[in-house]
């Protein structure tokens, strides 16, 4: 028999049930066929969309479902979704914030090493197809804890808005 899953409750052999009622929200929200991406960057409201800096051609974004904490997306700011699209002066300014990104989160939560990723296509696992973007992915000696392992479950140890902010001050200092 599986361990069980935190707030759930083993109902056959087959199925747990997990108890999450506060993704009610975000069930019932009305869906924007907008890009999320796009919507951030018009916005403005860097606190609320967890943008942690912005340049005339990229800007970073925290991930809303990270996969470690401090998991950062750099994104070109014109949308568009494939590599080869993108201009001289973005691809330069993608990868400064890729750089900056690594050295701001090795100084704020001091992570032993980093994926970099690009999902280009949904086959690829891209969750947006159309407005590219690279992970950058915290990792630690360890991460891997009982959770995932046993409960098949995820700790994400630290609120996107605490960490948002600690970071958009190192970015500020540190800018390119």
């Amino acid at each position: 028999m599986r361990s069980r899953k935190f707030f759930s409750q083993k109902r056959d052999k087959k199925m747990d049930v997990i108890w999450a009622p506060w993704r009610m929200g975000y069930i019932l929200q009305v869906r924007n066929t907008s890009c999320f991406l796009c919507q951030s960057l018009k916005n403005k409201e860097d606190t609320e969309n967890y943008v942690v800096y912005r340049k005339k051609h990229a800007f970073v974004i925290l991930n809303t479902f990270p996969y470690n904490n401090g998991h950062l997306m750099v994104v070109p700011a014109r949308h568009v979704g494939e590599l080869e699209e993108l201009r001289k002066e973005e691809v330069a300014e993608i990868f400064s914030l890729v750089k900056l990104s690594l050295s701001v989160l090795r100084t704020v939560i001091k992570p032993h090493g980093f994926n970099l990723g690009v999902n280009l296509g949904r086959v690829a696992g891209a969750g947006l197809v159309d407005h590219l973007h690279i992970h950058v992915v915290p990792r630690w000696e360890g991460d891997t804890n009982f959770m995932p392992v046993v409960a098949e479950t995820k700790v994400i140890p630290q609120s996107l808005l605490e960490l948002r902010d600690r970071l958009k001050e190192v970015f500020q200092r540190k800018r390119i």
